[in-house]
């Protein structure tokens, strides 16, 4: 994939988006947060 064309969603607590990344391929999903801090918040 080109950078350009990598998919992106919000991030459920801080509502800023953020992009596909490799480590996320298979569970693409079921991501919901930006990070770790957010999804430990």
């Amino acid at each position: 994939m080109k950078k350009e064309n990598l998919p992106s969603k919000i991030c459920m607590v801080c509502k800023r988006p953020f992009s596909w990344r490799k480590k996320w391929e298979k569970n693409w999903n079921s991501v919901k947060y930006c990070s770790k801090r957010c999804r430990n918040y």
